[in-house]
């Protein structure tokens, strides 16, 4: 069993930015893809960026150029810097330590942690 805990959510004006955590406990593999998700009020969860453990990274194009997803093998943790932040950002932001290759995407299958409240507004 995987426990996730997501950090680093907040309310910001738009252009600012944030940084988020998620840090993964339990049977965690180094080798797993991480990533983060992001759903907002009657949306579906979407995903934002993948890493996989050898650092090739995938961003949704909403995000592209502006934020950058990062890990810590040892800590098993995965970053999302977030800039130049708009109000279509707004969303409880999840991660997920166990997803696998989808046609061009990537599917989330392990467990999701509470998520964390992204807010951006003037």
């Amino acid at each position: 069993q995987v426990q996730l805990v997501e950090s680093g959510g907040g309310l910001v004006q738009p252009g600012g930015s944030l940084r988020l955590s998620c840090a993964a406990s339990g049977s965690i593999f180094s080798r797993n893809v991480m990533g983060w998700y992001r759903q907002a009020p009657g949306k579906q969860r979407e995903l934002v960026a993948a890493i996989t453990s050898g650092g090739s990274i995938d961003y949704a194009d909403s995000v592209k150029g502006r934020f950058a997803i990062s890990r810590d093998n040892a800590k098993n943790t995965v970053y999302l810097q977030m800039n130049s932040l708009k109000p279509e950002d707004t969303a409880v932001y999840y991660c997920n330590a166990q997803m696998i290759p989808s046609g061009s995407s990537w599917l989330p299958l392990g467990s999701w942690g509470q998520g964390t409240q992204v807010t951006v507004s003037s």
